[in-house]
């Protein structure tokens, strides 16, 4: 039978860490990075007598996610006990809800190459994050941080809808763009606070679905692309050869580029959900939830559509500085200094994305701020740089952030005006390209390109564009 038989079905489980200042129980920081076991108490350690307080803005979170995803709220909703033993969980149990979510049967919408496409979610409810273990290679040892443990998350459960590598990264990264713009968590997915279970499944055209595996905690968008492409042909090869697929979770390896076994895959009644008793069941008012909704921050989509209207910015313009809201508060803030709106898009759709990319950054890591951005188009504009210089102070901002003023200072990169300086360098240039000026002559307009071209090289791109090229046409046509 051909592969093209096969159908994939997948399933996300979407582990976000909330932006709030406390732990969802407790109140100790939630601050990345604070020395191991720093940031406890006897409540996120799980001491015997500890007791639980639900972290109100943990809710409000929790709520403005639902209804930015066009969920249902609950207005009646709990906590359960989740059990489960792992070192890194100390009170063995993790404090979840089953039955009663705070939000359901929600969706978002995704471009494909077929047109838009609805992914819908099943669920999205609160729980605390188990603590971490830090495991040494050299002794064999693990010791286990509790920084973490009660940090807050909210899981978003898809529905079964995506049905490929391409749409499974185009959902996680619509989703992560709406987290940000309602600014429920800052979805640092190298520090951990945005990450997914990826479960898998492939079945013949026609047929049931087919046994799902499940690899967890992963938080690269281009390694769960990678996952799921190696896992839905490890399964169709199983399938083809006769054998069945094992319901298990897995572990990805990114270097060798394969799944790998780690335990049979749980179902809900392994965890002996039952409710947490020393919680209070959370009740919400109409005035309560309509109030949050009153109050959401601008998504995601709203404002693609105000670039489109008031900006008159194109399709791939908006998609690529709306995809992050750091991105498009940077263009919004810098067009704001500096009024040159296209210029800003110009360098955030072409040199910054690129340098995020090769960096492998998100966003949120740019070092420089919207002023920084905005003072570099300015000298652009008033002709202390050039374009080219302009790429060079944008790579120094990155290594070194500072005003572009200072560095153009320091470097000496300071654009070249002087009328008699660029004369001589001109004259230089036509010297000794004789077959340039006559191509020019002929109507060859490459030919005052490239002098051009070799009079920046030649004073190291400081030499301003514009005048170069009014002196190279005078001399050219005298």
């Amino acid at each position: 039978m051909s592969r093209q038989d096969y159908e994939a079905v997948i399933g996300l489980e979407v582990h976000a860490e909330l932006a709030t200042k406390t732990k969802i129980f407790c109140n100790c920081s939630t601050k990345f990075g604070g020395a191991p076991n720093t940031q406890v108490c006897p409540v996120c350690m799980g001491m015997p007598g500890a007791l639980p307080v639900l972290n109100e803005k943990v809710v409000e979170y929790a709520v403005k996610a639902g209804l930015a995803t066009n969920c249902t709220i609950s207005q009646d909703s709990k906590n359960d006990r989740k059990n489960y033993f792992y070192p890194d969980t100390p009170r063995a149990y993790q404090i979840s809800q089953f039955d009663k979510p705070l939000c359901e049967h929600g969706y978002i919408e995704i471009d494909t190459e077929n047109g838009k496409k609805k992914i819908r979610i099943l669920r999205i409810h609160i729980e605390d994050d188990a603590g971490k273990l830090n495991h040494d290679d050299f002794s064999g040892d693990s010791l286990v941080d509790l920084n973490r443990a009660g940090v807050p998350l909210i899981e978003i459960v898809s529905e079964p809808d995506i049905a490929s590598p391409e749409e499974a990264d185009s959902y996680l990264k619509k989703l992560k763009s709406i987290l940000e713009y309602i600014e429920v968590s800052d979805c640092k997915m190298e520090e951990g606070s945005y990450r997914a279970d990826v479960n898998v499944s492939v079945h013949k055209k026609g047929e049931k679905l087919g046994t799902r595996t499940e690899c967890k905690n992963m938080s690269s968008f281009r390694s769960i692309s990678r996952e799921i492409e190696y896992e839905i042909e490890r399964q169709i090869d199983l399938l083809e050869a006769g054998e069945r697929v094992k319901q298990q979770t897995l572990r990805w390896d990114d270097v060798s580029g394969k799944t790998f076994s780690t335990r049979d895959k749980e179902n809900a009644d392994d965890y002996r959900y039952f409710p947490e008793p020393d919680l209070v069941a959370i009740k919400l008012s109409d005035e309560y939830i309509e109030n949050i909704k009153q109050n959401l921050p601008e998504l995601p989509e709203s404002r693609r559509e105000r670039y489109f209207n008031e900006y008159n910015m194109t399709e791939k313009e908006v998609g690529i500085i709306t995809a992050s809201k750091y991105l498009s508060d940077l263009f919004e803030s810098a067009s704001n200094i500096c009024g040159n709106r296209k210029a800003v898009s110009n360098w955030i759709i072409s040199d910054i994305s690129r340098i995020l990319n090769e960096k492998e950054m998100e966003p949120s890591a740019i070092p420089f701020t919207a002023e920084h951005l905005a003072h570099m188009v300015q000298i652009i504009d008033k002709g202390t740089i050039s374009s080219s210089i302009g790429k060079k102070v944008l790579e120094e901002m990155f290594e070194n952030p500072r005003e572009p003023e200072e560095i153009v200072k320091e470097k000496g990169w300071a654009q070249i005006s002087d009328e008699g300086e660029i004369r001589k360098v001109v004259s230089k240039i036509l010297e000794e390209n004789p077959q340039s000026i006559a191509d020019f002559k002929a109507g060859k307009d490459r030919a005052l390109g490239f002098l051009v071209g070799q009079a920046m090289k030649a004073t190291k791109g400081k030499a301003n564009p514009q005048m170069l090229n009014k002196l190279f046409v005078e001399e050219m046509n005298k």
